[in-house]
């Protein structure tokens, strides 16, 4: 039987692993990278999932708006939720050129603080992934979307460009945390069908690819991926105090993207990074 210590314990813990991720996405400049890399991936969930004016629309893990604000550009009500409300300046400025207002709420994908059925429609684009426990999250992004409401992903896949980062980086990566599971598990078909059950219906799953681009060698995409993404600097900065590990680690993720790149012009590099777009709807019953 758990006791009232265990229980404080187990709180303590998933409260210290929140923070964690919150300065992880905190660090560097995420909304750079979403803006310099993949600009486009939010437009493609919106369009997939059939948002239009009128629907009550979550953003889960929405980062600076990737989703959030081609949705609000429908004339749909969007609440834009995310852990790393550092994340939110960048994104009222975007917005505010683009001339919509989605809400900003700070808010945990694993506990979200929304009423049952509350919205119509519910996106996450590269965000809800990498919440730790992933049964958890698919549970509220399910309980927040009222039934016959879409729910729309796009996720990267474990054989893709991102996925292979993220294999790349591992072997350097402090353990996870109990019950934790791999972001790029959220890539793979069979996974997220286990995940939604019969909880949703008319489940459409394509993989498809974004290029990424970068005015610079390998090397150059390898120091941008250093300076501006949160799991990349904290992988580094866990094996700070250890030079040949660092060394280590800048050799294999050199060697990942020298393999991977697809540009023809000297000085450039270029990506072909698949992801999984899932739409769904959730089960009237």
């Amino acid at each position: 039987m758990s006791t009232t210590a265990d229980q404080t314990t187990d709180q303590t813990a998933d409260q210290q692993l929140k923070a964690k991720h919150r300065a992880l996405w905190a660090a560097g400049d995420y909304p750079a990278v979403a803006t310099d890399l993949i600009p486009t991936l939010g437009l493609t969930l919106v369009e997939a999932s059939g948002v239009r004016a009128g629907q009550r629309v979550l953003d889960v893990a929405a980062g600076s708006g990737n989703a959030a604000i081609p949705s609000a550009a429908t004339g749909a009500s969007v609440v834009a939720s995310d852990l790393t409300p550092e994340l939110f300046e960048a994104g009222r400025r975007i917005a505010a050129q683009r001339g919509v207002a989605p809400e900003w709420v700070e808010a945990d994908v694993e506990a979200l603080p929304f009423a049952d059925a509350s919205f119509d429609v519910v996106l996450s684009c590269v965000g809800a992934m990498f919440a730790p426990h992933h049964q958890a999250a698919a549970d509220e992004l399910t309980r927040v979307t009222r039934p016959g409401g879409t729910i729309g992903m796009i996720n990267w896949t474990p054989p893709g460009f991102i996925g292979q980062l993220f294999t790349t980086m591992k072997p350097y990566a402090p353990p996870p945390p109990p019950g934790a599971s791999p972001a790029p598990l959220w890539g793979d078909e069979e996974h997220v069908r286990a995940l939604f059950g019969d909880r949703i219906t008319d489940i459409d799953v394509q993989r498809r690819t974004v290029v990424m681009e970068h005015d610079g060698d390998a090397a150059g995409f390898r120091e941008y991926w250093k300076r501006n993404y949160g799991p990349t600097i904290a992988v580094y900065k866990h094996n700070a105090t250890d030079p040949e590990r660092v060394a280590a680690l800048d050799r294999d993720f050199l060697e990942l993207l020298t393999t991977w790149n697809e540009a023809d012009t000297p000085g450039r590099t270029r990506y072909q990074a698949e992801y999984l777009l899932v739409t769904a709807r959730r089960s009237l019953t």
